[in-house]
């Protein structure tokens, strides 16, 4: 960041005025952030922990499997 003077800070400048079909778009991802967020809480609640399974993201839903380094597609 920078401590010029004369730039005014991020919060001071405009918005941007978006379209109804931008504002729309957004709303919809939103709504659908929020409907996935719920779903995986209550998905959650009946599943077993999972023991010595991958951190992070669920491979196989990109479709390779990655182990110390080295990963492999299936």
């Amino acid at each position: 960041m920078s401590n010029d003077p004369f730039k005014p800070a991020a919060s001071e400048l405009p918005r941007k005025v978006l379209p109804p079909a931008a504002q729309r778009a957004l709303a919809e991802a939103e709504a659908r952030r929020r409907e996935a967020a719920e779903h995986a809480k209550e998905h959650a609640k009946g599943m077993p922990k999972e023991l010595q399974g991958p951190k992070g993201p669920e491979p196989t839903r990109y479709g390779d499997w990655e182990r110390k380094g080295i990963a492999s597609d299936f």
